[in-house]
């Protein structure tokens, strides 16, 4: 197992930061897709980053991660000498169970990436039957754009494979090398999905929050992130959801989603199996 250097504490406050319940709040704007009927026509959906749906915050009131976060690890420091151990240490994955699902969980931009998901709900996300689930999903990735860039850009960290090229899960396309590791924004998206949907289904909190954090734990396997990045990613995870819970219309949407959340696994009929072993062991 590579040694954590994120503390208790912090995983402790991303938690603290979402305890205000968004069921709780009063919806003041109907959700951005409505419920779709089983005989109706299935609701359409973006289909990558071109058409993706925006989020719900602006930059105006949106947080920027730029000042909450701590800068990446300084060059030479022991920080970043254990994310360059941790980098090399994890290419020993090539080729096995636990890189192919880290190739799997490079997709989030598609309306079925929460299927990411499926081991820890325990029944299949199928985005057509949850149509605002889907949406309010899908925009909390325009808001994570919203918060993550002033930080990526401005720190502008270099990824490991450009910094040192060894084998990763994906090609290491052009624009990925040019743009910034820290915070991983997959980790980012991963932890917050894995909080909204821990408060659809808390006792499903345990499954959902492990594959969250694996989310995440893909891209050090990958080799597209350093260890520190994937940490920083969980914390402005939790600072979004946070400040979502006080959008009106997220809450709103949340509210309706959860309907059809609990419609959808109540009509399921086949459960889904259990996480990959591979998935419910800690990596960092």
């Amino acid at each position: 197992m590579i040694p954590s250097r994120l503390s208790v504490s912090s995983l402790v406050l991303a938690l603290v930061l979402t305890t205000a319940g968004c069921a709780s709040a009063v919806p003041t704007r109907t959700a951005e897709v409505a419920a779709v009927p089983a005989s109706a026509a299935a609701p359409a959906f973006w289909q990558g980053f071109r058409d993706h749906p925006h989020g719900y915050l602006t930059a105006d009131n949106a947080p920027n991660a730029a000042n909450f976060l701590p800068p990446p690890p300084a060059e030479g420091s022991p920080r970043e000498q254990a994310d360059i151990v941790a980098y090399r240490a994890l290419r020993s994955l090539e080729g096995g169970e636990r890189w192919a699902i880290a190739r799997a969980d490079n997709e989030i931009e598609t309306p079925g990436a929460p299927r990411a998901f499926d081991c820890a709900l325990g029944f299949k996300f199928e985005p057509e039957k949850t149509p605002t689930l889907t949406m309010l999903l899908g925009r909390m990735l325009g808001d994570l754009e919203t918060i993550q860039t002033p930080a990526k850009r401005g720190w502008f960290r270099k990824r490991p494979f450009v910094v040192e090229p060894l084998p990763t899960c994906i090609a290491p396309e052009t624009w990925l090398a040019a743009s910034g590791s820290y915070p991983s924004g997959h980790s980012a998206l991963g932890w917050a999905w894995a909080l909204v949907l821990a408060e659809m289904a808390p006792d499903r909190a345990d499954p959902i929050l492990r594959r969250g954090l694996a989310y995440g734990e893909s891209r050090a396997v990958c080799g597209v992130h350093y260890v520190s990045d994937v940490e920083a990613g969980r914390i402005v995870g939790a600072a979004m959801v946070a400040r979502l819970k006080a959008d009106p219309g997220f809450q709103a949407d949340f509210a309706r989603a959860k309907e059809e959340f609990d419609a959808a696994r109540a009509a399921s009929k086949e459960a889904t199996s259990a996480c990959p072993a591979a998935l419910m062991q800690p990596l960092m």
